[in-house]
């Protein structure tokens, strides 16, 4: 035997679920009138039960919740056409107005003729105000640092400049070339500054990266491009930003070396850069064709850029590994996920 609700029985149970929410609700009739309302809702917009209870919910209050909108969705609601979910509407009255999220669904009391509508209302003006906050401080935060990175750009060309001003004044060719090494560091770096403030992301894609700082090196040092050339092969790897800073200085050191000692003379030939990462390993390696590296050099007391170098590698828990001879020389920065293996000098 089928049993069906009497309309008392749920309207009641409709009312004794409307007084235990503690959340903002109206039960409403057919004609979108209040029948009851939840403690909450009196208490969260300041109204009197004794003057809500039978009154058009667009009436209420000073009339601020006779919105169109909400008008055209309830009747929809009503009809069966629409159902009312996280509605959004602004509640403007005598008071800052107030950011509501409300939904409503129609109640099945197994009377046609018994329409109620059950009205759900979520006060989220502190929610969305803190929202604005937080948008308006990340907002203003790169806006700061942008201009920081701006004012960094400027200063590392000032300082660039004067790098290359002193270099043209002195006249000992070693403090000349030394002034040289630094300004080609200087510009390294600006290139590294430039490619962190492209990338809104946090992550920095490798292959772009290693092909801007090569032709910013190449640009700068190589006099005949038909004889040196600089290449980078690297896989689709993309790093955090901290960690592209390293990478891109060792590239810097190591393309530096390799342009002032493998091709002396008229002696012609290619730079090789190369990256490919597999999960937690990788191996960054910077490799030349030319004249290789003689016994004397490579028992030499270690360099400045060497140093660099290998205090980048610490930093990234890295190896470096040398390849040299003749031709070419190869030196390699490594990774891997199970220990690291001893350190062979530069």
């Amino acid at each position: 035997m089928n049993r069906t609700t009497h309309p008392d029985v749920g309207h009641n149970l409709a009312l004794a679920i409307l007084a235990s929410t503690a959340a903002p609700a109206l039960l409403l009739d057919g004609d979108l009138g209040v029948i009851a309302g939840s403690a909450s809702f009196y208490r969260t917009f300041s109204l009197d039960p004794k003057n809500v209870a039978g009154k058009p919910l667009f009436k209420l209050g000073a009339g601020e919740w006779d919105v169109p909108q909400l008008r055209s969705l309830l009747n929809a609601t009503l009809s069966g056409i629409a159902r009312i979910e996280a509605y959004e509407m602004d509640l403007k009255g005598d008071a800052a107005p107030r950011r509501l999220v409300l939904n409503a669904q129609n109640l099945d009391y197994g009377d046609a003729e018994q329409i109620r509508l059950l009205l759900t209302i979520s006060d989220v003006t502190e929610a969305r105000i803190s929202e604005k906050l937080k948008d308006d401080l990340l907002r203003e935060k790169a806006i700061l640092l942008q201009e920081l990175q701006h004012r960094v750009a400027n200063s590392l060309q000032i300082i660039a400049s004067v790098l290359m001003q002193s270099a043209r004044r002195v006249q000992s060719e070693e403090t000349r070339s030394h002034l040289h090494d630094a300004h080609h560091r200087v510009m390294s770096i600006a290139t590294v500054q430039q490619q962190l403030a492209a990338s809104r992301l946090g992550e920095v894609e490798l292959h772009g990266y290693f092909t801007q700082l090569c032709q910013s090196l190449g640009a700068s040092m190589i006099r005949n491009h038909d004889q040196v050339s600089i290449a980078v092969t690297a896989d689709g790897s993309s790093v955090s930003a901290d960690i592209s800073v390293s990478l891109g200085l060792i590239v810097t050191e190591l393309v530096i070396n390799a342009l002032k000692h493998a091709f002396p003379g008229d002696h012609s030939g290619k730079i090789l850069v190369d990256y490919h990462s597999h999960e937690a390993e990788w191996k960054l390696s910077v490799s030349d064709d030319g004249v290789g590296t003689p016994e004397t050099m490579a028992s030499a007391k270690p360099g400045l850029g060497t140093s660099i170098v290998e205090a980048l590698a610490n930093q990234l828990d890295a190896t470096v590994q040398t390849e040299a001879g003749y031709p070419g020389t190869t030196i390699s920065i490594a990774h891997t996920a199970s220990g690291i293996p001893a350190r062979e000098p530069l």
